[in-house]
């Protein structure tokens, strides 16, 4: 049996910092800094449930309940914490239709979309970029081998920046910067489901409570009827 070498020999910073730094300004010269800063952030999704209507929907049939037995405005005063939905609930105590509030949700889910595909987007470049960076650290150790051939003591610190900068590359690539994209772009097609389960019941909702249509009030010597005209 082949006894695996010390861990400590798999470690070389010179070779780590080419890959990881190279990889992080490869990342950031494709991407905007926005996008860059919510990709950091997007990390403390994973570490969540999966997205879930229920809780939403639940608090959409208390908001009907209560517009229907104190009215619409008094949802006004109600505490939405998540922005798609105070964003609907305003649509509807300001009188908009279902029509109008359905288009509201479609938008900010759409952006929601874009903004999670944006995110998944810096991972997969990143994925990209990393074993790209370890070869660039492959080449940097192979010259300076060369230009030390002379000197055997610092061969093998050279040889160790060639050979571990491709493996770093790899496992970076394959083992944290694609799984991770992978899992956004998952998490982002559940939560897209289950926002289009808040449609109907907000229509439903909307179209409860948008103001009916009044009829023109007849002038004065006029009535439903028909007109009669006397005849002398």
């Amino acid at each position: 049996m082949i006894a695996l070498p010390p861990l400590h020999q798999f470690l070389d910073p010179a070779a780590l910092a080419i890959v990881l730094g190279g990889t992080l300004i490869a990342t950031l010269l494709r991407t905007p800094w926005r996008d860059a800063r919510r990709a950091m952030r997007a990390l403390m999704v994973l570490l969540r449930r999966p997205f879930s209507a229920d809780p939403l929907i639940e608090q959409i049939a208390h908001l009907s309940r209560i517009a229907k037995r104190h009215g619409v405005l008094t949802l006004d005063r109600s505490v939405v914490t998540d922005p798609d939905l105070a964003e609907a609930i305003a649509a509807i105590v300001d009188g908009e239709g279902a029509e109008s509030v359905t288009s509201k949700l479609a938008m900010a889910r759409q952006g929601r979309i874009e903004r999670h595909v944006a995110v998944a987007d810096v991972w997969a470049g990143a994925a990209e970029a990393a074993p790209a960076m370890g070869m660039v650290g492959t080449l940097i150790g192979l010259a300076a081998m060369f230009a030390t051939m002379n000197d055997p003591q610092r061969i093998g610190g050279a040889m160790a920046i060639a050979l571990l900068a491709t493996l770093y590359g790899a496992l970076f690539a394959n083992l944290v910067a694609q799984p991770i994209a992978i899992r956004l772009r998952r998490a982002a097609r559940i939560e897209a489901f289950e926002r289009t389960r808040l449609v109907a019941p907000l229509a439903l909702l909307a179209a409860r409570e948008a103001p009916r249509p009044t009829r023109a009030p007849l002038s004065p010597g006029k009535s439903g009827g028909p007109n009669l005209v006397s005849v002398a």
